[in-house]
C-alpha cells in the first residue's frame, strides 16, 4: 500500500460495505445468485479481520490465539492465518475488480491482501512474519506460496519490485527446515515451484523429491499415503493431491517420467473428488475421521479444486457439487461458536470445540477452511454456478433413486 491515504480509503470501504454484510452468516435464500452471494458474504467473513489487521500492521497485536500448545503457538499462527486465508481465496481474488458489487470487493480485499504481504515480508515491520524458525513456518510459506500460483496477477505481478523482493527473500528463508517423511515433502516442492515462477533459481532436490517420494506412496483407488502408510484423515485433501497437480501443472513436461505421471495424478484426482462427493451427507455433516478436523470444510478441498478445475467425475455435474458443498460449508461455519465476538475463528467442527484441536492447531491454522471456498474462482457463467440445482450423490442413494453402483480405479504405481 503506498501511501496512508490509500489505507484510509480502504478502510473506509470496509466500513461501507460492513454495514451492508451484518448477515453475513445468512443461509441462501435459494436461488444460484443467491448461493454465490452467499459464498461471497462467507469469503469476505474470513478474509476481513485477518486482511484488515495485517494491512495496518497490527495482525499480531489484535489477532487472539486460542491454541492447543500455547507455548509455543504465537510464534507460527500469524502466518498460518495469512497462507492459509489467501490460499483459499486467490481463484476468488484473481478474477479481479468489476462494476458489480462482488468485483468491488474483490479489488479491496485483493488490495488489503498485498498490503498484508508487504507488512508480514518486511523486516521492519511490525508484522513481520515468522518463516524460518522452527519447522512449522515451511508449512505456511508453502501455503501462502500456493496462493501465489494460484493469484498470480493480483497476489505477484501487482506487488510492487521491493515487496516482491521481501517476498521471496521469505520464502527462501524456509529451505534450512527440513520437510519430514510425509506430505511435509510437498509443501518444499511447493515453495520451489512458486520460487521458479517467480524467476528464481530452483532447489532441484527439494522440488522433484517431493513428486518422487508421491509417486512411490500411492496406495490405490485415488488415494496416497502419508508417508509409507496410508491414514485415514483428510490430508490427501488437505495437502497432498492439490499440491501435487499443481507442482505438476508446471514441471510435468519437463521429462516422459513427469508427464506420464501427471496423467496418473490426474485420474486419480478425479477419482479422489468422486469419493469427497459421496462423504458428505444431506445435511453438511461428514465423517470426523483422523487428524486436523478442526479445518472444518477444508477437508473437501479436493473436491472443490476438481470443480474449480472442470476435473470433476462424468457422475457428478458442477450442480450437486456445489450443493454438496454449499451444505458442507454452512454446517462447518455456521454453528454457534464457531467465531468469536470480533469475528476470530475459534477451533472446532460445528462450533466451538476446542478439544477436537491437536497441539499444532491454532488460531491461524483454522483459516484453511477458506479451501472449501475455490470455486468462486470460476466466473458467474460457469457451469458451477449457473446450472439448476441438483441433488448430492448422498441424496439421490438415499431417497431411493436407482444408481450404478461405484467402482475402484486400477491406477499402478
Amino acid at each position: 500500500m503506498k501511501t496512508r491515504r490509500d489505507f484510509v480509503r480502504l478502510a473506509t470501504a470496509a466500513a461501507v460495505v460492513g454495514t451492508v454484510r451484518s448477515s453475513s452468516a445468512a443461509a441462501p435464500e435459494g436461488s444460484r445468485a443467491d448461493e454465490r452471494a452467499y459464498w461471497s458474504r462467507t469469503a469476505i467473513r474470513l478474509a476481513d479481520p485477518v486482511l484488515g489487521a495485517l494491512a495496518q500492521r497490527r495482525l499480531k497485536a489484535t489477532m487472539p490465539v486460542e491454541a492447543g500448545n500455547s507455548a509455543d503457538r504465537p510464534l507460527y499462527t500469524h502466518l498460518e492465518a495469512l497462507g492459509r486465508l489467501l490460499a483459499g481465496l486467490a481463484p476468488w481474488l484473481e478474477l479481479g475488480g468489476d462494476a458489480t458489487p462482488e468485483g468491488a470487493e474483490r479489488a479491496r480485499l485483493a488490495a488489503l491482501a498485498r498490503a498484508g504481504i508487504d507488512a508480514a515480508t518486511d523486516p521492519k515491520s511490525p508484522d513481520f512474519l515468522n518463516f524460518s524458525k522452527g519447522r512449522q513456518p515451511l508449512v505456511d510459506a508453502a501455503f501462502l506460496a500456493q496462493a501465489m500460483l494460484r493469484a498470480p496477477t493480483e497476489l505477484w505481478k501487482k506487488l510492487e519490485p521491493r515487496v516482491q523482493a521481501n517476498l521471496v527473500a521469505a520464502l527462501k528463508s524456509s529451505r534450512p527446515i527440513p520437510a519430514g517423511e510425509n506430505n511435509w515433502k510437498l509443501f518444499a516442492t511447493t515453495v520451489e515451484v512458486a520460487l521458479q515462477r517467480c524467476g528464481e533459481k530452483r532447489d532441484e532436490a527439494r522440488l522433484f523429491e517431493g513428486l518422487s517420494k508421491h509417486r512411490d506412496w500411492y496406495v490405490g483407488d485415488g488415494f496416497y499415503g502419508d508417508g509409507p502408510e496410508f491414514h485415514w484423515d483428510y490430508y490427501n485433501a488437505f495437502v497432498i493431491q492439490p499440491m501435487l497437480l499443481e507442482a505438476l501443472d508446471i514441471v510435468g513436461d519437463e521429462a516422459p517420467e513427469w508427464k506420464t505421471f501427471r496423467g496418473k495424478v490426474r485420474e486419480r484426482f478425479t477419482r479422489f473428488a468422486a469419493i469427497q462427493e459421496r462423504l458428505i451427507a444431506a445435511d453438511g455433516s461428514f465423517p470426523v475421521i483422523g487428524r486436523s478436523i478442526a479445518y472444518r470444510c477444508g477437508a473437501f478441498q479436493g473436491l472443490a479444486l476438481a470443480a474449480l478445475r472442470h476435473l470433476l467425475p462424468a457422475d457428478v455435474t458442477p450442480a450437486q457439487t456445489r450443493a454438496a458443498l454449499t451444505s458442507v460449508i454452512r454446517r462447518t461455519l455456521e454453528a454457534s461458536g464457531t467465531f468469536d465476538s470480533n469475528g476470530w475463528l475459534r477451533i472446532g467442527l460445528a462450533g466451538h470445540q476446542p478439544g477436537l484441536g491437536e497441539t499444532y492447531i491454532s488460531t491461524g491454522s483454522l483459516y484453511l477452511c477458506s479451501f472449501a471456498l475455490l470455486p468462486l474462482g470460476l466466473p458467474v457463467a460457469d457451469a458451477f454456478w449457473s446450472t439448476p440445482a441438483a441433488r448430492t450423490t448422498w441424496e439421490k442413494v438415499w431417497s431411493g433413486e436407482n444408481l450404478p453402483a461405484d467402482h475402484a480405479i486400477k491406477s499402478p504405481r
